[in-house]
């Protein structure tokens, strides 16, 4: 699943916002001043709240990393410079894989001890400041059908088989696809009751369709139009409807229910259009399939910047709660990309399903800061 990130992709920010809480931690290590992204090697001492942490809960997540890494030997996880020579293909993860596999479950000190261990941290920074972003996304629950009528009249839509690769020749708009440009492909996938839960889901890259007879249709990210993504929350920001400090996904989707005349014209706004595929043969108590193709961990995975931090990697994420302001810091893993996550320390927290999560992810837009895990150089070279 690709996504966009949450308030951050409603807002337009990928800078710290005015309105986010200060930042949970300075930086525990001598920030280089930049310019540009820079990783120090630090001590796990200097992990904020290290020995805190279940570490043990984030082991699942590492490991389904590591079966999608064995599975395709060949791909290009990302990251640059230091990242990339320790983690940028699967077989530099190898050790710490097979390392990871022989901790018990549940044992938190043991999981501990495998990452102390096993990896080297580094301190994530750019252009002299270890203060980053970090915003959330989840899984959304709709009403949906297989086929229209009453009140299903709303599509989403498969990928086309004329849609070009990557984006150098831009196709249909969002005002287009919403106009009829579609009409006649028979690329239906699946029919919504609400326009905004239509909107929404190609905000989040994947969702569960709740369909009449109570069955949950799993649907996942297949592709986009190549147009340049607008983020309404701008629009309205823009427009006088509200501040950016006042920016989430519950503020932006009350202004379109009481604002059902103007609520189309704003979506079309946004250019960018999401098609879908229907995910089969994923249990309904874990997450979506993310970039690297293993299923999403809620309050473990993480969308991030691959041109920085590479696929599978395991990241310390030190920030706050969005709902009652306590530190969050623990263990997460790079497993998804986002188009509106740009930067190294920069992540979007996929936060699950169901209300609790679509509430803590919609309003996610917090600072905080980062620390990279990387495998040791010594059991890289040693392979």
């Amino acid at each position: 699943m690709t996504v966009l990130a949450g308030a951050a992709a409603l807002a337009g920010c990928a800078q710290v916002p005015p309105g986010a809480q200060p930042p949970v931690e300075a930086a525990t290590w001598s920030v280089p001043a930049g310019p540009g992204p820079a990783l120090t090697p630090v001590d796990f001492a200097q992990v904020p709240g290290w020995t805190t942490d279940k570490a043990a809960q984030a082991l699942p997540a590492f490991l389904a990393s590591c079966d999608q890494m064995a599975s395709a030997p060949a791909q290009q996880l990302g990251g640059q410079g230091e990242a990339a020579a320790r983690g940028g293909t699967p077989a530099q993860w190898q050790a710490s894989c097979a390392a990871a596999r022989a901790v018990p479950p549940g044992d938190d000190a043991a999981a501990r001890s495998f990452f102390e261990a096993a990896f080297q941290p580094f301190g994530l920074s750019s252009d002299g400041s270890a203060q980053g972003l970090f915003t959330g996304y989840y899984e959304p629950e709709v009403a949906g059908a297989r086929a229209p009528g009453g009140i299903y009249r709303y599509p989403i839509y498969r990928r086309p088989a004329d849609l070009p690769p990557g984006r150098a020749t831009p196709y249909f708009s969002r005002a287009d696809i919403e106009a009829g440009a579609l009409n006649r492909k028979r690329l239906e996938l699946l029919w919504l009751a609400d326009p905004i839960d239509v909107f929404f889901l190609h905000i989040q890259g994947a969702g569960r369709i709740r369909l009449p007879n109570g069955q949950i249709v799993r649907v996942s990210y297949d592709g986009q139009n190549g147009q340049t993504y607008v983020p309404i929350g701008r629009v309205l920001v823009d427009r006088g409807e509200m501040t950016l400090d006042q920016v989430s996904m519950q503020t932006i989707r009350g202004w379109l229910v009481s604002h059902p005349e103007q609520a189309r014209e704003v979506m079309n706004q946004n250019p960018s259009y999401v098609f879908f595929r229907e995910v089969n043969g994923v249990s309904a108590d874990v997450g979506p399939p993310g970039a690297l193709g293993a299923p999403l961990a809620p309050g473990r995975s993480v969308a991030v910047d691959k041109g920085y931090i590479p696929l599978g990697a395991p990241l310390w994420i030190d920030t706050l709660d969005p709902l009652d302001g306590s530190k969050m810091r623990r263990v997460m893993v790079a497993q998804d990309l986002g188009g509106a996550i740009r930067g190294p320390v920069r992540a979007d927290i996929f936060f699950g399903w169901g209300k609790e999560a679509e509430e803590r992810a919609g309003r996610m837009r917090q600072q905080g800061i980062a620390f990279l895990f990387l495998p040791k150089a010594s059991q890289t070279a040693a392979r």
